[in-house]
């Protein structure tokens, strides 16, 4: 007979199935589950104070590892703290496995404080969503989870445990279930692609997903430099391995401007791994669509599809002989006086280390980095894939712990990370090494963009009050050290180059808070 709880037998199975993180915020209703883990120590619990952290730890360490974590959510009010980090985890087709504690089943008839609607909050994820109904079926459940999780494209898989299925003897593991692997392209597909190229007429090729890898890449650039097709990444990968000896695929511009001038006069759009691009937010007078008027759209690969397989098939038709252009090691010079927007990137160039995984929420601050860094040793960039701000330092946590011996960079505005600033504890918590950079010009930098962009009127002092973040202005160091992480503050590029290179040769987590003038 079973001597399993249904929460023994839930990290048990996850454990087999090689889900073996669990980024928590716990509450009653999860209390099992905590004690359950004393009894499976393959997992590993980690403390966040935000549900925000959690899930996006969770999404940080899928993209490095290449492998779900779980989370450990409160109810529906968890789920909602959680959700925004979700929704980019969502966007990057990031394998994220939820587990979501519900009241006892026969106690949601009372309508007790903290009851809600879970499953119609995470079905917004457009996911998986299953609520367990016995202890019998937990594990079996949990095994289905982390399969639904990996199925090609991956996604958000949510399991909804009530209290009394956890508490419940009787508990039983599961074994591991396949996930769906990515489906290959068809021939006709790829003689359909190569004929465009070789169709004499302006052509753009926008990779993503995991054609931003070496492999895509390699392939991409070499379909380049045999049919000079214009080639682009996506906006916001979820994770771009640059640097030197790999091909520097200059990314879409996050402006419709930028992006409407990259695209302008081309009339085929190749897409591999992702969509035809569309403008971020609607603007007077402006197109949606930043494909040009009349250019056709070929789709190679979809999401969900063997992407750089693909491309690698169109570059045997197209680039049978070409070898990929690959970028030179090249740094650029440090800089000297006051920090700009124009030279903090070059201070991150000069000194980036080997093999480091950069965690990009740098905003309006950051627009000179790809230039900056794309002779550096060779590293990974994580960005906002889902657009919702506050994912940077919670991706750093979840980054640092799938790869422990890499280091990671956070390049973090100062408004984005007030929405999960305690991330920073979980770091000192864990001893991780996370290198953060706040790029500090109390202000919203991006939304006094925007609100010219829009053809708002906005010099009046209320609006321009809510635009900006000073009185009191924010003090990070004070704010790090008080999370027991280290800090220091930048004004002049010699300063933020002398304390990144002892942050960098130190281990555990440090922040800088880099003086650096807002752009507008």
């Amino acid at each position: 007979m079973s001597t399993l709880n249904g929460a023994q037998s839930l990290i048990r199975t996850l454990v087999d199935s090689g889900v073996d993180v669990c980024f928590s915020n716990p509450g009653t209703s999860e209390m099992h589950f905590v004690a359950a883990l004393d009894s499976v120590p393959e997992m590993r619990g980690v403390l966040a104070l935000f549900e925000g952290v959690v899930t996006g730890a969770a999404d940080g360490y899928a993209r490095v590892a290449g492998k779900p974590a779980a989370t450990l959510l409160h109810l529906g009010p968890g789920l909602g703290n959680g959700l925004a980090n979700l929704h980019n985890a969502r966007r990057a087709h990031t394998p994220v496995v939820n587990v979501i504690g519900d009241h006892a089943t026969y106690h949601k008839q009372y309508d007790a404080p903290l009851e809600s609607d879970i499953d119609a909050i995470a079905g917004s994820l457009e996911g998986w969503v299953r609520r367990s109904g016995h202890t019998k079926d937990v594990g079996a459940d949990a095994a289905a989870a982390v399969a639904a999780a990996q199925d090609a494209p991956d996604r958000v898989a949510t399991l909804i445990l009530p209290a009394d299925a956890s508490w419940g003897e009787g508990g039983e593991t599961c074994e591991p279930i396949p996930p769906r692997v990515p489906q290959a392209v068809d021939s006709t597909t790829v003689q359909k692609i190569a004929d465009v190229l070789r169709s004499g007429e302006p052509v753009a090729l926008l990779i993503g997903g995991s054609a931003c890898r070496e492999a895509g890449l390699r392939a991409a650039s070499r379909i380049a430099a045999a049919t000079e097709v214009k080639v682009f990444a996506e906006t916001f990968p979820a994770r771009l391995e640059r640097g030197a000896g790999l091909p520097n695929i200059e990314r879409l511009g996050y402006l419709a401007e930028q992006a409407k001038y990259q695209l302008d006069g081309i009339k085929h759009l190749i897409v591999a791994g992702t969509r035809a691009p569309v403008s971020f937010f609607a603007y007077p007078g402006m197109p949606s669509e930043l494909t040009p008027e009349g250019a056709d759209v070929h789709v190679l690969a979809n999401v969900g599809q063997d992407v750089p397989a693909a491309l690698e098939a169109v570059a045997a038709l197209v680039a049978a002989d070409t070898e990929p252009v690959v970028r030179e090691a090249g740094r650029p010079e440090l800089p000297s006086g006051p920090l700009t927007v124009q030279n903090w990137v070059d201070v991150i160039g000069a000194l980036l280390p080997e093999n480091a995984i950069i965690v990009d929420e740098a905003n309006t601050s950051g627009l000179m980095l790809p230039a900056a860094t794309a002779g550096a040793p060779r590293h990974d960039v994580l960005t906002l894939t889902g657009g919702a701000i506050g994912y940077g330092m919670p991706v750093a946590v979840g980054a640092a712990i799938a790869a422990p011996r890499r280091p990671v960079v956070n390049l973090e505005s100062d408004g984005s990370a007030m929405y999960t600033i305690s991330a920073l504890w979980t770091q000192a918590r864990e001893n991780l090494d996370v290198t953060t950079v706040v790029l500090n010009n109390n202000a919203y930098a991006i939304l006094r963009m925007e609100l010219q962009r829009v053809g708002a009127s906005g010099d009046g002092p209320r609006a321009k009050d809510l635009l900006d973040i000073g009185r009191p202005d924010l003090d990070f160091v004070k704010i790090a050290e008080g999370m027991g992480v280290p800090a220091t503050r930048a004004t002049t590029a010699e300063e933020l180059a002398g304390q990144f290179r002892r942050a960098i040769a130190e281990p555990g987590p440090h922040l800088i808070d880099a003086a650096v003038p807002p752009l507008l």
